[in-house]
């Protein structure tokens, strides 16, 4: 709202007496009277503001919400306040929000409310695009609340008369199959709640990677910084996705211990929490998921659990001739970006009408995420495609992951030959040494206790399990001694793997295969990818959780008998 410069001074009740001109303070607090205050369900005070016919949603500590306020008491009354001034005030003001004022949920981005579904447009008019069942439109003064962090873009006003197929022109995408894969994990990006499954891209050098990433930020969740390094910590983590609905992080050599379990939590939508600083007690909590993109040389998720939540592509490399200039690129793109939007808009609202009656046979780990992209995909694609195409990445998956674990790998060998194996924890660790060699045995990610080695059995199980090995942890004899059984079905036995080798620094693994299952590839002409290669630009922490003693298990021997057919190691 814009002031008359001749405006009277707000006077606000219980001035000094006397006839004195109230405080800057007062003056202050007086100004936000037209202000329409409210909190957030984690108690952070916001205000909403008229300014030039429309409605903006600013937090009270935010630099957006300072500068209004100094702008107000300065039309008002030809100066400026105090610093001491304005934080007496704006801890009152914050006050009355936390207080006074109604709590309702402020989103970044995407947002959801009685059925319908908000997409921020980020535009100077603070437009919004409703989506529901009946299709889609845009909307000066949605009903719900949206902030605005640093770094956002405004998206394209959508229209309608395109089509999702568009978008594979500026893609390296190798075959239909990732091309579903990619559709439906943006149509999962603007839903306004997940899971979110993790795009892990991999290829070598000049396979368009960073492009990749930075197309589909700037279809979805355009930043000033689409790409970024892999955090160092846990706060700037958790900066990033308190800060951006999408993350992209860019040339990733590997995944430590301590962010593979963050990324899991942001995939499947779980609370961390950071102290707040220059305090000793207080944290700043974040219960929410969020979309991931990760793309590096080498194929870097090596942990099962965040491989179960993850779609794997491998991008192939476009040959020199067949490039095109960045900025042709990019101008061919944003041409097509408002129609490829409303495509995208299309298949959402096609979703909402058909996601109350979707019901799987199977349900995945990430069984939100199947159920949304299979009602969404009757207004692309025939009916079970996606299923198809998301079977066979995930089959992809396990392979690739066992491969890459030396543990996995190990189990794997050892029953190649064999159906069953039972002892304890010790004694399982001497045989699966004695398949790996000294080379394995010596690296670091090589178990060394019993302990440590129930944990990544743990881990492993799963993946394990969908190739025909099955692990249970029991107790046997009056000494409750904890026993280890690995089982393998028919399928299992007769094919032996390599056995794993020990990792090297240097090393490169080769880019498997993208699942699409005897799909033709395609490539498409994409800019050279900027920065690319294989140095990690982050120095990591050790995490303490990231300890080899971290799971329990008994590594005592046990003096159980032995079994018809079952192998048997001693010490």
């Amino acid at each position: 709202m814009l002031h008359n410069p001749n405006m009277a001074i707000p006077q606000a009740s219980g001035g000094d007496a006397g006839g004195r001109r109230p405080r800057q303070a007062d003056i202050l607090i007086g100004l936000t009277a037209s202000a329409g205050l409210l909190h957030a369900p984690d108690g952070t005070g916001y205000a909403d503001l008229e300014i030039n016919g429309h409605r903006e949603t600013w937090p009270i500590r935010s630099k957006g919400f300072k500068r209004w306020l100094a702008r107000q008491f300065f039309v008002a009354t030809d100066g400026a306040p105090s610093s001491e001034a304005l934080r007496s005030a704006l801890n009152v003001i914050e006050a009355r929000a936390h207080f006074d004022a109604p709590q309702m949920d402020v989103h970044i981005r995407v947002a959801g409310h009685g059925g319908k579904l908000y997409l921020d447009l980020t535009d100077d008019a603070w437009r919004a695009v409703e989506i529901d069942e009946a299709g889609w439109r845009i909307v000066d003064e949605p009903p719900v609340r949206f902030r605005r962090a640093a770094g956002m873009q405004p998206l394209p006003a959508p229209v309608t008369g395109g089509s999702i197929e568009m978008l594979r022109a500026f893609l390296n995408v190798g075959g239909d199959n990732d091309f579903v894969l990619v559709i439906a994990w943006a149509l999962a990006v603007l839903r306004n709640k997940g899971p979110y499954p993790i795009i892990v891209l991999s290829g070598e050098q000049g396979s368009a990677k960073s492009t990749f990433c930075a197309i589909l930020r700037a279809l979805l969740d355009p930043n000033t910084a689409p790409l970024r390094a892999l955090p160092r910590e846990d706060r700037d983590l958790f900066i990033a996705a308190t800060n951006g609905h999408v993350l992209t992080f860019d040339n990733v050599s590997r995944l430590p211990a301590w962010i593979s379990d963050t990324l899991c939590r942001l995939a499947s939508g779980g609370g961390f929490a950071v102290r707040q600083l220059y305090t000793d007690q207080d944290e700043v909590l974040f219960d929410a998921a969020r979309p991931v993109v990760l793309n590096g040389i080498e194929d870097i998720v090596t942990r099962p659990d965040l491989a179960d939540r993850a779609i794997f592509l491998a991008l192939e490399p476009i040959p020199e001739e067949r490039r095109r200039p960045e900025k042709e690129l990019w101008a061919a793109f944003d041409k097509a970006r408002p129609q490829i939007l409303g495509a995208l808009l299309d298949a959402i609202s096609f979703g909402l009408r058909r996601l109350p009656g979707i019901r799987l046979e199977r349900l995945p780990r990430m069984a939100d995420f199947a159920l949304w992209a299979t009602a969404c995909e009757g207004a692309v694609w025939a009916e079970g495609t996606f299923q198809r195409a998301y079977a066979g990445n995930r089959d992809e998956a396990v392979d690739s992951v066992i491969e890459a674990d030396p543990v996995g790998s190990a189990v794997r060998s050892l029953m190649a030959s064999r159906p069953e194996w039972t002892g304890t924890a010790t004694e399982l660790l001497d045989a699966l040494s004695e398949e790996v060699g000294e080379t394995v045995r010596r690296a670091k990610t090589w178990p060394v206790t019993a302990r440590a080695l129930s944990g990544r059995l743990r881990r492993a199980a799963t993946f394990l399990r969908k190739v025909g090995i099955e692990i249970n942890f029991g107790k046997k004899g009056r000494a409750r001694t904890r026993i280890i059984t690995i089982s393998a079905t028919a399928d299992n036995t007769g094919s032996q793997p390599s056995l794993p080798s020990a990792p090297s620094a240097s090393s490169e693994k080769t880019v498997r295969g993208n699942g699409s299952s005897g799909a033709s590839l395609r490539t498409v002409l994409l800019p050279t990818d900027a920065n690319e290669g294989p140095a990690d630009r982050t120095t990591v922490r050790k995490n303490p959780r990231d300890s080899e003693d971290a799971d329990g298990a008994d590594g005592a021997d046990a003096n159980t008998p032995s079994h018809p057919g079952v192998w048997r190691t001693r010490i």
